[in-house]
């Protein structure tokens, strides 16, 4: 499969399935948007799986009414597949405003060596009980610095993760002398597995521990049956991400409603 829609499908199964544990997704034909209920724009997305064309008017008025409902700030998320002139210039039009320009990565897991031994300093746990999802839920929160407002939001969000075994998405937490310090979320689809959620607690960081629990889901990814890994990088985490094996493959232009529109980047 090629990388590009691998890459694409992993994202939008993701999003799909985060954005039923507390709603129900919007769609209206290839528009779609979801909500975590989470107080930042970057984790209530909306997208497209083909160039938006102008009969896609209503369909992004009524996506800015889906967050308005709530209150959610939100970004809207253009990958390679729904890339074109009329795209940006209908979403310029609309009163959208690009904000990020993301590197989207992937890995083959059938390149990666054998697992290493690692530093017996760091150990990588699968969260399996409530007192572990606690712990990966104040890690995660510091570790991306959320503000203190998202706090309510975010924790509905994470107490609505199932941690069954059937479940596709599982929770990885780093631990340093029994200490949380690091957290991952994968999300098994198929063929793929999409990594999110990369976050090390800032007194523990650039001491390799975000590249352990990187190296950690894709291990975990591959013994589940994943061949490939996907992700989407900020610019700090890029060269971890190489230093794991992954490469870039496209972008993802990400877009927000101007401020004016009642809406916070």
């Amino acid at each position: 499969m090629p990388a590009i829609p691998l890459v694409e499908n992993t994202f939008f199964d993701n999003c799909r399935f985060w954005g039923s544990l507390l709603y129900r997704p919007y769609r209206r034909g290839d528009v779609w948007a979801m909500k975590t209920g989470i107080v930042s724009a970057d984790l209530n997305m909306a997208w497209s799986e083909k160039p938006l064309l102008s009969g896609d008017r209503r369909a992004i008025r009524e996506v800015r009414d889906f967050y308005a409902r709530d209150g959610l700030p939100f970004w809207w998320w253009v990958f390679p597949g729904a890339a074109a002139p009329g795209t940006a210039a209908l979403l310029g039009e609309e009163g959208f405003v690009p904000v990020e320009s993301l590197p989207s990565m992937l890995a083959d897991l059938n390149l990666r060596p054998a697992p290493e031994a690692g530093s017996a300093a760091v150990c990588v746990v699968c969260v399996e009980n409530e007192r572990q999802r606690q712990l990966w839920e104040e890690v995660s929160f510091a570790g991306f610095h959320f503000p203190a407002p998202a706090r309510a939001s975010f924790h509905r969000f994470v107490e609505a993760l199932p941690l069954t075994q059937a479940a596709p998405q599982k929770l990885l937490l780093a631990l340093t002398d029994s200490a949380a310090v690091a957290t991952a979320l994968l999300f098994q689809n198929g063929p793929a597995a999409g990594i999110y959620f990369v976050a090390t607690l800032a007194q523990h960081r650039k001491q390799g521990i975000g590249l352990a629990i990187t190296k950690a889901a894709m291990h975990t990814a591959r013994q589940a049956g994943a061949r490939w890994a996907t992700l989407q990088s900020a610019p700090e985490g890029l060269s971890v991400y190489r230093q794991a094996g992954f490469a870039k493959c496209g972008c993802v232009e990400v877009y927000s409603p101007l401020t004016g529109s009642g809406f916070a980047p």
